[in-house]
């Protein structure tokens, strides 16, 4: 496959393939229909506990603020295992670096002049290369979605490719921003178009979570059938990670079977799937300990997690 040849965008939608968008609509309004019950929702639960990027990304955060996000990432609750991630601002890499060193619990940043990515590209990699020496596992970078529908194919696969070359040994997740690519024909292209230059275990991200309209399971399935896609043609196993508005456990087992009934049990970890987020955790948690005591606490009993997502 090449794909950076494509002389416009429709070219390239076409050599990627159009996507039936009532097929999509029909698949997805199905996986709210499946019944998950006593162990198998538990332990479904907790499998998405630890998908989580525990996620604050606001011009307020502080030191404390992050700290306090980290100490939550690695002990949710008793009997909750650790978050994936924390997801910070590349100014507060090393403090959250500080806390969880040790832990399975691993470092994010976003990155490349998140959430717009208007700048220059020396730039960004210089801020991606500075997260990562302050200690980011992970990198989630933003394409420029100005190029990416101008047509500006080659451009927009050249500036992944140096962030992915910056990033070194940590993981690379690039954010589509979705709501902003407008059809799904659009978002598949763009899957591919980054996929293609990506390392095994990197990922495709749906979202900022700074936009109206963020992950959702018609543009999660998109992006997870692309990704089987690509797999089925090159063998590259590239991972997921829908981002913003996810927000209940109903909502994330719903994600998680979309996963399953897509790609199968070898995606079922958060190696492979990330769920974006920061209130998420904490629905996640009381509906743990529901399924425990068998009555529900109210959400304020659990400390709030750091805003962002």
């Amino acid at each position: 496959m090449n794909f950076r040849d494509a002389r416009t965008l429709g070219e390239l939608v076409d050599r990627c393939g159009r996507v039936d968008r009532v097929g999509i609509e029909e698949r997805v309004a199905k996986y709210g229909t499946r019944s998950i019950k006593k162990a198998s929702k538990v332990f479904g639960l907790k499998m998405a506990v630890s998908m989580v990027d525990l996620t604050t990304l606001e011009g307020k955060d502080t030191r404390g603020k992050v700290e306090s996000l980290c100490h939550k990432a690695m002990r949710p609750h008793d009997g909750v295992p650790p978050t994936a991630a924390v997801c910070v601002y590349p100014a507060m890499v090393k403090h959250a670096a500080r806390i969880v060193k040790g832990s399975p619990v691993k470092i994010a940043s976003v990155a490349t002049a998140f959430p717009s990515g208007q700048a220059p590209l020396a730039t960004r990699l210089a801020e991606v290369k500075s997260a990562v020496k302050d200690g980011a596992d992970e990198i989630d970078m933003v394409i420029s979605r100005g190029a990416f529908l101008a047509g500006e194919i080659r451009k927009v696969q050249d500036e992944i490719a140096a962030v992915r070359d910056a990033c070194g040994e940590a993981t690379l997740k690039v954010i589509l921003e979705t709501s902003e690519l407008e059809t799904y024909d659009n978002i598949r292209a763009a899957s591919f178009l980054a996929m293609e230059v990506l390392r095994p275990g990197d990922f495709i991200k749906t979202s900022t979570g700074k936009t109206t309209d963020n992950a959702t399971l018609g543009n999660n399935q998109v992006m997870l059938e692309a990704i089987r896609d690509f797999y089925l043609q090159t063998g590259t196993e590239i991972a997921m990670k829908p981002a913003g508005g996810i927000r209940t456990a109903k909502q994330a087992l719903t994600f998680l079977v979309a996963v399953k009934e897509t790609l199968g049990d070898a995606w079922l970890n958060n190696a492979r799937y990330r769920f974006g987020a920061s209130a998420l955790l904490n629905d996640l948690v009381r509906q743990l300990v529901k399924e425990k005591t068998g009555h529900y606490q109210a959400p304020y009993v659990f400390s709030e997690a750091a805003g962002g997502y």
